[in-house]
């Protein structure tokens, strides 16, 4: 299983895991593929930062994420 960090700036995610980009739009970070987009907020927004902006529980979140085989951790 792949394991994401919230801790993990969303710039850091996606460049290990590109997926995640989809997973992240269809949960509600609706710019994220927006050209320049993680190169300039996502390289110092994590995960959870985030999730609190856009107000996504973490739990939604990890569910998603764990529908499509990655283990979400905070630490």
């Amino acid at each position: 299983m792949k394991n994401i960090n919230g801790n993990q700036t969303v710039y850091q995610i996606c460049k290990e895991y590109p997926q995640v980009a989809d997973i992240l739009e269809e949960i509600g970070f609706k710019d994220i593929k927006k050209p320049g987009m993680l190169q300039t907020a996502g390289r110092f927004m994590t995960l959870n930062k985030g999730a609190v902006m856009k107000k996504i529980s973490t739990e939604s979140m990890k569910e998603a994420f764990e529908k499509q085989g990655y283990n979400y951790t905070e630490e």
